[in-house]
């Protein structure tokens, strides 16, 4: 599992430092060692240079969710939830309502996984 952090777009002064990288720093402590299979990796842009501190979180054979705009204290948190049921839901489709709620309000793509294409656009069984 995944979670892609955009360390490109700098802060919204256009000047500071990217927020990204303390939003790495962040998770790498919100993870636990049970969460060992989460790779928190940098990223060159995500494409999303509107919504800063933006964070892809994936899984082979899983959606992939993109969000941004995070906090680096509350985003932190709120991935390391969202990632822990993540791994529990099948396809990692999380309910809605039990995404933590910043997420909720900044998701700004479901993306289906690549590795499947049924015809109605259903998750396979």
């Amino acid at each position: 599992m995944q979670v892609s952090v955009c360390v490109s777009c700098r802060g919204t002064d256009g000047r500071t430092s990217c927020p990204g990288n303390d939003l790495i720093a962040a998770l790498r402590t919100a993870f636990a060692p049970e969460d060992g299979d989460v790779t928190v990796r940098p990223v060159q842009c995500l494409g999303v240079c509107k919504r800063q501190t933006t964070v892809a979180v994936t899984a082979p054979d899983g959606y992939t969710f993109l969000v941004g705009d995070l906090d680096v204290t509350t985003g932190a948190a709120a991935l390391a939830v969202f990632v822990r049921a993540y791994r529990q839901s099948g396809y990692g489709m999380v309910p809605w309502q039990e995404r933590p709620e910043v997420l909720r309000r900044r998701l700004i793509a479901r993306v289906p996984p690549a590795s499947w294409s049924p015809p109605d656009g259903r998750a396979p069984p």
